[in-house]
């Protein structure tokens, strides 16, 4: 049985790895040992502030919607259940984008669940 030499696979591998460590400090991006071990942290925050993105973003819309509400006289939870009680349909971005750039279109949300 023929020798399989291993150098060329290693070597790609170990160039992937070195190649995503890029922009990392010291030895993290030069040493494949570090790299690796960095590389494997960075994708599993990355993974779990993908999902925390969508929970930043909402708790950003409510909080923007909280602040026009309570300027129209109201307050978010009742605002909410108001919402739900006349079948509005429109979502916590969507809301919060009218309030901020179509104001009065806002006014006119806000004084039909009143």
């Amino acid at each position: 049985m023929t020798r399989v030499k291993r150098g060329v696979t290693t070597k790609r591998r170990h160039k992937k790895v070195i190649a995503l460590a890029k922009g990392f400090r010291g030895g993290r991006k030069k040493l494949f040992k570090l790299a690796k071990n960095a590389v494997a942290k960075a994708g599993m925050h990355a993974y779990v502030d993908r999902r925390k993105k969508k929970r930043d973003f909402r708790a950003l819309w409510i909080l923007r919607l909280t602040a026009a509400v309570k300027e129209r006289g109201l307050n978010y939870s009742t605002f909410v259940g108001n919402l739900r009680k006349k079948h509005v349909i429109l979502n916590r971005k969507a809301m919060s984008e009218l309030a901020i750039h179509n104001p009065k279109v806002f006014d006119k949300v806000v004084e039909a669940v009143k």
